[in-house]
């Protein structure tokens, strides 16, 4: 799709503005998005590191403690906290421990809270559940045949048949 502005460069920036129940979607380039000031507050195209950037620096005031760390590097990729404002991306999981102070500052702004407040989708936590229950079963069908409890032991036995009947 071209620019409905200029006609001539692929279209990369997609608006949809709705007013008063009225519904208007615009297709620019960069080139006229950013000339028209349609690129947001931050001046770029909206883009999920962007964004974080932009929450990173908070419109380019940093966090308290910032300073200590521009410094901080991680030891395994050897990214830097300065790149990570920058891009909103972090170069692997050790960035995770090497930024752990300045990442707990972006959660709670994200989130409010730095714990995870969601849920597990019930089919998922079901059948996770339910595999623990089996497992937990199983260790207790050791234990009742080491003791030589054996109407015990069929009893759990049928009861981790039913179980893993119901994950199929």
């Amino acid at each position: 799709m071209l620019c409905q502005e200029c006609g001539k460069r692929p279209a990369t920036v997609h608006l949809t503005q709705i007013i008063n129940g009225q519904k208007r979607e615009l297709h620019l380039c960069e080139q006229c998005a950013r000339a028209r000031g349609e690129l947001g507050i931050i001046g770029e195209p909206f883009t999920i590191p962007t964004l974080l950037s932009s929450i990173i620096t908070d419109g380019g005031h940093t966090f308290p403690g910032a300073g200590q760390a521009a410094g901080l590097k991680c030891d395994r990729c050897g990214l830097t906290y300065a790149e990570f404002a920058r891009t909103g991306m972090l170069g692997c999981r050790h960035c995770y421990q090497a930024f752990e102070d300045q990442l707990e500052s972006v959660l709670r702004r994200l989130h409010g809270t730095t714990v995870h407040g969601g849920k597990v989708p019930s089919r998922t936590g079901e059948e996770a559940r339910l595999k623990r229950e089996i497992n937990r079963l199983q260790e207790e069908l050791a234990q009742v045949v080491i003791r030589e409890e054996y109407e015990k032991a069929a009893q759990i036995r049928d009861r981790i048949r039913d179980l893993e009947k119901k994950l199929r």
